[in-house]
């Protein structure tokens, strides 16, 4: 399963009938983003985030996890929690695993993340054990927060694990035993894609997948190209999730059956054929590569709107026929098709 990335509640360019019309069944909020807006007064008085948005499938929240990374010089963390300075104002905010899981019983998000500490890959080790111990314990107190705090919706909600430990198998392997040891209902591979080589990323993933229990989902955060998606799968990933289609499509890079297409080359200028022949999606069965190449010549919001929902629904159609691939025990071979055609397309 692929899940498109809509942060603030919204995938940037689609609307919620158009994601549903591609495939998607899941999409991803941030509990962090939508702590400070529109914040939960709003949500509540809404009745949950899938009113709010008008969006009938399900909603995983991310934990404001990533940003305890990705906003270093913006916040101050101890064992207690992480105190954020808003990045709207520079007001306070503190995050605790007690904390966000009220903020996501409030969201009313079908799957919740635990509160965990994402630590930089080039980390002394010492620094990422730290963070390790302090993502179990708050696992802890999160699976306690959950029992306190019960579902405001009439519907049950998940929480999943992140296994940290960034590139060391042995952290890794002892993050995985002191969470199984919890009643999560699926866990994460937290803590990579975050500037390790793609050789660690492969090994840390295969490492952790072997470990984790069989019969729950397993959920690679943050990861990444096709490429990256077809490895992980084949060492037992379930789930990913990644701003790259998103965010590549409103760059111009859209991903085809035969590898990627920069849109704005001058090579599309006369080009009347879709963007992928092998795709249904509207943007394909309607549009030119010449059309959308002039789009985004004259910076028309609909370039990116088309481009997005073609990249959305190019990886949502991977992730089924990978699912169709694995039924019918042909995966190896499927995979390994994908490959050559996008190197030698």
């Amino acid at each position: 399963m692929f899940i498109p990335v809509g942060t603030r509640g919204t995938v940037k360019a689609v609307q919620q009938r158009e994601l549903i019309q591609s495939g998607a069944h899941l999409i991803l909020a941030n509990t962090y983003h939508l702590y400070l807006r529109p914040g939960d007064d709003i949500l509540r008085s809404a009745g949950g985030l899938h009113s709010f948005i008008s969006w009938d499938r399900a909603v995983l929240t991310d934990s404001g996890g990533f940003q305890v990374f990705s906003l270093s010089n913006l916040r101050d963390i101890s064992d207690d929690g992480v105190v954020f300075r808003s990045h709207l104002d520079g007001s306070p905010h503190t995050f605790t695993p007690e904390s966000v899981i009220r903020m996501q019983r409030i969201i009313g998000s079908d799957v919740m993340m635990q509160l965990d500490e994402c630590i930089t890959s080039n980390a002394e080790y010492d620094d990422v054990a730290a963070a390790m111990n302090r993502t179990i314990a708050w696992a802890e107190r999160s699976i306690a927060a959950l029992e306190a705090n019960k579902p405001l919706y009439g519907f049950e909600q998940m929480l999943f694990g992140i296994v940290q430990g960034g590139v060391y198998e042995q952290l890794r392997q002892e993050c995985i035993e002191k969470l199984k040891a919890m009643p999560f209902h699926g866990f994460a591979i937290g803590g990579l894609a975050v500037g390790e080589t793609v050789e660690d990323m492969y090994r840390i993933t295969g490492y952790s997948t072997q470990r984790m229990p069989e019969g729950k989902p397993r959920y690679l955060m943050g990861v990444g190209t096709p490429e990256n998606l077809l490895h992980a799968i084949a060492l037992g990933v379930d789930m990913f999730d990644c701003v790259m289609p998103t965010r590549n499509a409103r760059n111009g890079m859209l991903f085809t059956s035969t590898g990627t297409v920069n849109i704005r080359n001058a090579q599309h200028k006369t080009d009347r054929q879709p963007v992928d022949l092998e795709c249904d999606c509207y943007t394909c069965a309607a549009f030119s590569r010449s059309y959308l190449r002039h789009l985004f010549a004259a910076k028309e919001i609909l370039g990116l709107q088309l481009a997005t929902l073609h990249n959305i629904t190019y990886y949502l159609k991977l992730m089924r026929d990978a699912r169709e691939a694995i039924i019918e025990n042909r995966y190896e071979a499927w995979m390994k098709g994908c490959m050559e055609a996008w190197v030698n397309g």
